[in-house]
């Protein structure tokens, strides 16, 4: 990169910080709730910028609840253990049959891979177990 692309760069940069600077101020303390879909998860990509965003607002003060979907890993334990699920209007009947594999996807990989140091360097992390919950 020679000295021309990096200072329109900086140029960039400062131009967007500029821009969110109110927004930062305004939602400093506050407390922000972020659904992470399951198709969302599956892509590397979005995977790091994801986490690179959530970082990124912690830095700036706002405190972050990540509600993290499941339905396509879900889908396919189920598929890989020959259990059928069904869907209602479009959401997952979680009948006693498939509500071990619903626990085991979302606590299990899910969780885990969210909160794991690679997922985001300098975040902080707490996972809640989906029964711990009030469902």
């Amino acid at each position: 990169m020679d000295d021309t692309q990096f200072q329109k760069q900086l140029h960039e940069k400062a131009a967007i910080l500029s821009e969110a600077l109110p927004y930062m101020r305004r939602y400093a303390g506050k407390t922000f709730v972020v659904k992470y879909g399951g198709h969302a998860m599956g892509d590397e990509a979005i995977q790091r910028s994801f986490a690179e965003d959530m970082v990124l607002l912690k830095q700036v003060g706002i405190n972050i609840v990540v509600v993290h979907g499941g339905g396509p890993q879900i889908g396919a334990m189920l598929d890989r253990l020959k259990i059928k699920s069904s869907f209602i209007d479009g959401l997952r009947v979680t009948d006693a049959d498939t509500v071990g594999v619903v626990e085991m996807v979302l606590s299990g990989s899910i969780n885990k891979g969210l909160v794991a140091p690679s997922a985001a360097p300098g975040a902080w992390r707490w996972a809640c177990r989906a029964r711990m919950a009030v469902l």
